[in-house]
């Protein structure tokens, strides 16, 4: 049987994203380096911080409205900044649904991202995770990034509420992991390695301020831009566009497949790459 594998809009290789936390000021400036380069983020936003004025050191409302129509995603990152790693049920379920509900109320639009405020979910215990991965499943998230891993690997997650991203920022080796990205060519390697890869970067933006760095993240930003196999996209995207891949449906004989998705889905097989249009079937 020949290996499939999936692979990203335009029958791309490889995706890079990018997620910061908590919803200051200085992120309309990443923002705007994003946009310069053609990239994406998402904007995880503690609730409570939103600014009522313009002029704060928070992110307003329009600014939040602003952000999304310019392509990128904000997503929940509690109401008031408490891990969930040392909450209770009660306080976990208040701080994501309080948060989602007033995302989704600002943005007139569904929220269920999520990167894990103040803590990488591991302190929580494998036992404990499992019980607030069942919690954040039923308040609607889809993913949640996680934290304390940082490596090459350039693998998408195996589980989406434990999102492992590929790098701080401020990792001293960020710009090798970076140039190893672009660098490699997934088609070239081993027929069982073809699988996807991911470069997930994530932060804070004001650290740039703090550590007047402004210029790694324009670097990082030239080296991962601009690249012909790549597909640059909101921690969302990624995620609703996997899970349309895992929906699809192939015969026994892996030659045909139905696609019950809204997603036109590109795999490889056998060396060649095929899409299969949203709602149709495609022998290959």
């Amino acid at each position: 049987m020949p290996y499939r594998f999936m692979r990203f809009p335009e029958g791309k290789t490889k995706a890079v994203t990018f997620s910061y936390d908590d919803g200051v000021r200085t992120d309309m400036r990443l923002a705007e380096i994003c946009d310069k380069y053609d990239l994406k983020a998402t904007f995880n936003i503690c609730s409570t911080l939103i600014a009522e004025n313009d002029g704060e050191w928070r992110l307003t409302k329009n600014e939040l409205r602003e952000l999304v129509s310019r392509g990128h995603e904000i997503a929940v990152h509690g109401h008031e900044h408490k891990s969930p790693a040392v909450s209770t049920d009660m306080e976990i379920i208040k701080e994501v649904l309080t948060c989602r509900e007033k995302l989704e109320e600002v943005l007139g639009t569904v929220v269920t991202g999520m990167a894990y405020p103040d803590c990488e979910i591991a302190r929580a215990g494998a036992r404990r995770y499992e019980e607030i991965r069942t919690l954040l499943s039923s308040l609607g998230i889809s993913y949640s990034r996680t934290l304390g891993g940082d490596n090459n690997g350039f693998a998408l997650p195996d589980d989406w509420l434990a999102w492992m991203p590929t790098i701080h920022h401020d990792n001293p080796s960020s710009i090798e992991y970076a140039q190893q990205f672009v660098d490699m060519k997934v088609d070239d390697l081993y027929v069982s390695r073809h699988n996807p890869r991911l470069f997930y970067v994530w932060g804070h933006s004001y650290e740039f301020d703090s550590n007047n760095n402004w210029e790694h993240f324009e670097e990082l930003c030239q080296i991962l831009s601009g690249k012909e196999d790549t597909w640059y996209a909101t921690n969302i995207e990624i995620y609703r566009y996997s899970k349309a891949f895992d929906s699809l449906v192939f015969n026994t004989a892996n030659t045909c497949v139905y696609n019950p998705t809204a997603f036109d889905i590109w795999f490889s097989c056998k060396g060649k790459t095929h899409c299969v249009k949203a709602g149709q079937t495609l022998n290959y």
